[in-house]
């Protein structure tokens, strides 16, 4: 029977790491700060937004959201994206995605300052990463990283697959498990026989966005097995991309959906903050 990997604990770890920082920068007179870009009125937008700013406060960061309607210009979502830029007051910000219908978000992401960038979604991000020279990291992957880490789970020297090569997980987990030695391979739609490939994982994360896509046929015994899929059920619920009852019994540990990554999520983004808050410029 599998290990679980809960979220739950690692990512109170680094909240109390976090809320530590921040009370440490508060005695110094520099207050951390989060700022959000919402626009429009997507039900789950609204409540991971709400969810943000709850564990903000927990950990005393202030957060302040800027809430556009879906009709919203793209030359005033970029000027609000310029002065947040400038802003001193502000340790780093985000923009809520998906965008309504109309709005490009790729331009608005490229111009968010990577000493901002939280999310670390930008070009600028993904190309210090990738030369690795210090960035703020994308927080799913990096959650990733850290619940194998503070589980006291070795990637030096394993073998790693990534299933999916999204840019904002697959490519940059892909780029993280290099940064920790492990040997990665990346799969995808056009990958040849995903199982064989698959089963030769000592760490096989899934970030494909398939329901249940990956079974017991799919995983070697004994794999730690990360599942970043999240998906609702006609019926209620939530699954991932991994078959958990399939694969469960023939892995040495596996995450749950939910309860797995996503606290994990959350919590690399306060690390995020009050990681660009001591490092980004002050007035």
């Amino acid at each position: 029977m599998a290990k679980i990997l809960y979220g739950k604990t690692a990512a109170a770890e680094v909240r109390s790491e976090v809320a530590s920082a921040v009370a440490e920068l508060k005695e110094r007179g520099r207050p951390v700060r989060l700022d959000v870009i919402l626009v429009g009125e997507d039900p789950a937008s609204l409540t991971y937004v709400a969810s943000k700013e709850r564990d903000s406060q927990e950990v005393g960061i202030e957060s302040r959201v800027h809430r556009f309607s879906a009709d919203v210009s793209q030359e005033e979502l970029a000027g609000l994206v310029g002065r947040l830029n400038e802003d001193t007051a502000v340790s780093g910000f985000f923009i809520q995605l998906p965008l309504p219908e109309g709005l490009d978000s790729v331009p608005l992401i490229s111009s968010i300052t990577t000493a901002k960038d939280v999310d670390g979604l930008s070009p600028e991000s993904a190309g210090r990463l990738a030369v690795g020279l210090p960035s703020l990291l994308p927080c799913t992957p990096h959650g990733v990283i850290q619940l194998l880490k503070r589980n006291g789970i070795e990637l030096s020297g394993r073998e790693a697959v990534v299933v999916g090569r999204s840019n904002l997980v697959g490519k940059p987990l892909a780029q993280l498990l290099l940064r920790e030695n492990a040997t990665v391979t990346v799969c995808h739609s056009r990958t040849q026989d995903l199982p064989e490939v698959t089963r030769r994982a000592d760490v096989l994360a899934v970030a494909a966005g398939r329901r249940e896509m990956v079974g017991a046929e799919h995983v070697g015994e004994g794999a730690i097995v990360v599942d970043v899929g999240i998906h609702r059920k006609e019926e209620g619920g939530l699954v991932g991309d991994v078959h958990f009852d399939e694969v469960e019994p023939k892995a040495a540990w596996i995450s749950p959906v939910p309860g797995g990554v996503g606290p994990m999520t959350r919590a690399m983004l306060l690390h995020n903050t009050v990681t660009a808050a001591r490092m980004g410029p002050r007035g």
